[in-house]
């Protein structure tokens, strides 16, 4: 079984994906009402929304009052969750069929997968049909990386890359200049000088996860001239390249990082920047609308920005999305994608940024969002960088060689889910100093070459 997504002619055989998630814990929810079957009470469609408790999302239920006060037969119920469990929660709920939720947030890594597995609606003729919901408008990266045989599966909530933030007090203070473009020797040197008791030199993301870890780390890998697998499906995991990525960045979190990077992800990362606590932070472009808020941030207004650090590579940026998507076992399909619409659409966006700040607008998803008057005045510290390495990266080929897949910091293939949550897991361990890295590699290589063959058969 094969399938073709708009992003080139790239073709990828996909494993059915059913029991992804075995062993997986299920987080369940505590919510009255949670269910897509039909809950609620009178004539009141209650749907049951899961998606990660990041800032946007967090905004979504803020704001939701908005959308059941214009849909007063519909009540959305949210369930957050941190972002492994989130994953592991909907994928296990989809591949069974189980039907708990109404729309689940997934990512751009799970929505080929998803749809060839006949797990999500096509969304592409009902969002057409509404004029005003502007389909053509979706920012083009992201909507290719969630179309699948010219159908739409998802709606994206908010697109992003990575770039390297960066404390310009901290900087300033220490006579040091960022580059644009700079290089990770050059960043790790700098991170190296300003690491103190009080200041950590950089906050890189040590979390195991494949969505975790390897978000930041594979990018690391690519531009320095590794891989997971060549173009015919051979895993490179043990190759010198990727050793040689890997070891860099443990060594400069253990240098200059967190204390406990096994504990630390994009939200306590994101948390220590903007208290100022690190000097220098690489993740994803959406960061910034949150670190710029001055209600809730103290660097707002304190902050530079670059490209994501290179070595051999021109960018190392990523390319993701966070969207909503309409499980095949809805029994609301009609009231979740008039909340899908909603919440995805300019309307949206204008709320947003009226409601709680423009900086906070979600970025990434929409092209008209770079029109607007206020937003562009607001985030004009950003948003013009970030516009510019999401359009500056090739998804098709990010590394130095070609790769039989589409995507940036992950593999679009049903085994990676497991083979990069297994390998992140073993080398929180390295952090930790309980096992050796050239081991782990070893071991991962394994892992990966059995999900490689699994392609080629």
């Amino acid at each position: 079984m094969t399938f073709t997504t708009r992003m080139g002619s790239t073709s990828r055989r996909v494993v059915a994906a059913v029991g992804i998630a075995a062993g997986a814990s299920m987080v369940l929810a505590s919510c009255s009402g949670a269910g897509g079957s039909g809950g609620g009470s009178g004539d009141t469609v209650e749907l049951t929304l899961a998606t990660v408790n990041n800032p946007q999302m967090k905004d979504m239920e803020e704001l939701v009052s908005h959308f059941e006060d214009e849909h007063p037969g519909i009540k959305v119920n949210f369930i957050q969750m941190e972002e492994n469990d989130l994953r592991d929660a909907v994928t296990k709920d989809v591949a069974s069929k189980g039907g708990q939720y109404d729309i689940v947030t997934v990512g751009s890594y799970e929505v080929p997968i998803w749809a060839q597995n006949g797990w999500l609606r096509d969304l592409t003729d009902d969002l057409a049909a509404d004029e005003s919901y502007d389909i053509d408008d979706l920012f083009g990266p992201v909507r290719d990386a969630l179309t699948v045989d010219d159908s739409l599966y998802a709606a994206p909530f908010y697109g992003e890359s990575s770039m390297l933030y960066y404390n310009t007090e901290i900087l300033d203070a220490a006579g040091l200049t960022v580059p644009e473009h700079p290089t990770w020797q050059e960043v790790a040197d700098m991170a190296r000088q300003v690491d103190s008791d009080d200041v950590t030199g950089i906050c890189l993301r040590g979390k195991p996860g494949w969505g975790e870890l390897f978000a930041p780390l594979t990018t690391v890998v690519q531009t320095f001239g590794g891989n997971w697998y060549d173009a015919d499906w051979n895993a490179q995991v043990d190759s010198p390249e990727f050793s040689e990525a890997v070891q860099f960045y443990i060594d400069l979190v253990n240098d200059a990082g967190e204390a406990d990077p096994v504990s630390t992800g994009f939200t306590e990362c994101l948390n220590d920047f903007s208290q100022g606590k690190t000097a220098f932070w690489l993740d994803a472009t959406v960061g910034a609308s949150t670190l710029e808020d001055t209600e809730s941030s103290a660097v707002a207004g304190k902050i530079g920005y670059a490209h994501a650090p290179v070595v051999e590579t021109d960018e190392s940026g990523w390319l993701f999305a966070w969207n909503l998507a309409i499980p095949e076992t809805t029994e609301n399909y009609d009231e979740a994608l008039e909340f899908v619409s909603w919440a995805t659409s300019e309307e949206y966006h204008q709320l947003v940024g009226e409601e709680l700040g423009w900086t906070r607008v979600p970025p990434g998803a929409r092209e008209s969002t770079y029109e607007i008057p206020e937003y562009k005045e607001a985030a004009a510290a950003f948003a013009p960088i970030t516009y510019d390495i999401m359009t500056s990266i090739n998804p098709e080929q990010p590394g130095l060689e070609p790769q039989p897949w589409v995507g940036i910091q992950y593999v679009t293939i049903p085994e990676f889910q497991d083979v990069g949550n297994q390998i992140s897991q073993q080398i929180a361990d390295v952090f930790a100093g309980r096992s050796e890295l050239s081991s782990v590699l070893e071991s991962g290589q394994k892992l990966a070459q059995e999900a490689g063959d699994a392609q080629t058969q």
